[in-house]
């Protein structure tokens, strides 16, 4: 496969918008499956089909066999070169077999994401590496769970096998605490880990590799549990801030873990690795997203990069862009819905993303919108996002 031949790309997941743009600017067909009715993706796609039509379905009640569904349905009007994902996927291997089969996955096989999203594998890999990571175990039960926290040391947290975006992620304190967060996880998955809590700064590490070079695009600051933006779950995802300012000794530490973690499993094309940075500037790793996470917006900004264009470069002809970074700083935050509303036309506010067909029905709780802002600073480029977000929390009307 070449990029003479790729012409269609169809993109893939919860969080598309980003990645669709970029495809289309970087002279792609493009297609989506998103899992959001967002009407962004109208303007840069030939077609695309959403998930779910009505914006309920988070977490517990996610249908990952929706999206297989729907890619299924576009293959046979459309031909399709090669997938691009976004997050939502990673952990239903079944559904990356079976998407695989419509179209190759550009990017990392269905095997590879396997082996770096099977928690308690992924992590005695870590361990094998001498890469810092907080001790976990797998468990099955509420009993298991308590004896995993005993052992390892509380605080621990505890989070499902299966998900994303922080659903159903707990932390706890006690035994007692434990009982509430595993019934919490257990609600989306079987299999719930028991992880040491970390505490510092979280953090994600961009990176692009080739079969023999690994390259670090950007450092991220991860936005978790913002109550300002109405995300009623303790660590989700709200946003990024890029870059994430640290020092040399700090940058040279993610550059081993990534290119330790990449040249291992074999990663391929864009990734990311979540961190945890501890006090004493350990970066602590938490996970892998083997495929385009949710700050690729905010890093082709930072960066003056086309990230798809450099995907493929990197997938098929072992080609990594030379990376010379802005000065400016850029948010994205991610706003959720205060209780059950009706959509407002958003589509006149510039900078607003992943936007709801207007008069549609949002779910409290559920993902309304994301904002992107810059600055000269991190504080100012933060600053600008929330006042954007005011603005349009204020355009909101109840149910």
């Amino acid at each position: 496969m070449t990029t003479a031949n790729i012409r269609n790309l169809l993109v893939i997941g919860i969080d598309t918008t980003f990645i669709a743009a970029s495809a289309k600017k970087a002279g792609y067909n493009v297609f989506a499956v998103d899992y959001f009715n967002e009407i962004d993706l109208k303007g840069v796609c030939k077609d695309y089909k959403s998930a779910i039509k009505h914006y309920k379905g988070i977490g517990a009640l996610f249908n990952p066999h929706a999206f297989f569904e729907a890619a299924e349905e576009l293959s046979k009007t459309y031909y399709v070169d090669a997938i691009l994902l976004s997050s939502g996927l990673d952990d239903w291997f079944d559904i990356l077999y079976e998407l695989n089969g419509i179209a190759p996955i550009l990017g990392n096989t269905p095997n590879i994401i396997r082996k770096v999203r099977e928690k308690q594998e992924f992590f005695n890999h870590l361990k094998e590496l001498g890469i810092p990571h907080p001790e976990t175990v797998a468990v099955r039960s509420v009993s298991e769970a308590k004896e995993a926290a005993c052992d390892i040391g509380y605080p621990v947290i505890l989070k499902p096998t299966v998900g994303f975006g922080g659903v159903g992620i707990r932390a706890a304190l006690s035994p007692s605490e434990v009982e509430k967060a595993f019934s919490q996880a257990s609600k989306i998955a079987d299999e719930v880990v028991v992880q040491k809590l970390i505490k510092g700064v979280h953090a994600s590490i961009s990176l692009l590799a080739s079969e023999k070079e690994v390259k670090i695009l950007s450092i991220n600051e991860q936005l978790l549990g913002l109550p300002s933006v109405f995300q009623c779950e303790p660590f989700g995802y709200c946003g990024n801030i890029v870059p994430l300012q640290i020092t040399k000794l700090l940058f040279e530490k993610c550059r081993f873990i990534a290119e330790k973690i990449a040249l291992h499993f074999g990663l391929l094309g864009s990734n990311g690795i979540d961190i945890v940075i501890s006090e004493d500037g350990t970066p602590y790793v938490v996970e892998v997203n083997p495929r385009f996470q949710g700050t690729l917006g905010c890093v082709e900004k930072v960066l003056g990069i086309n990230l798809v264009d450099a995907h493929v470069k990197a997938c098929l002809y072992n080609e990594l862009p030379t990376i010379k970074q802005r000065s400016n700083f850029w948010t994205r935050l991610i706003l959720y819905a205060p209780s059950r509303i009706v959509a407002p036309d958003l589509t006149t506010l510039s900078r607003v993303r992943n936007i709801p067909p207007p008069h549609s029905i949002i779910e409290e709780g559920e993902p309304l919108c994301s904002v992107l802002a810059n600055g000269e600073s991190r504080e100012i480029s933060f600053q600008k996002a929330n006042d954007l977000a005011k603005v349009i929390y204020g355009k909101l009307q109840p149910l």
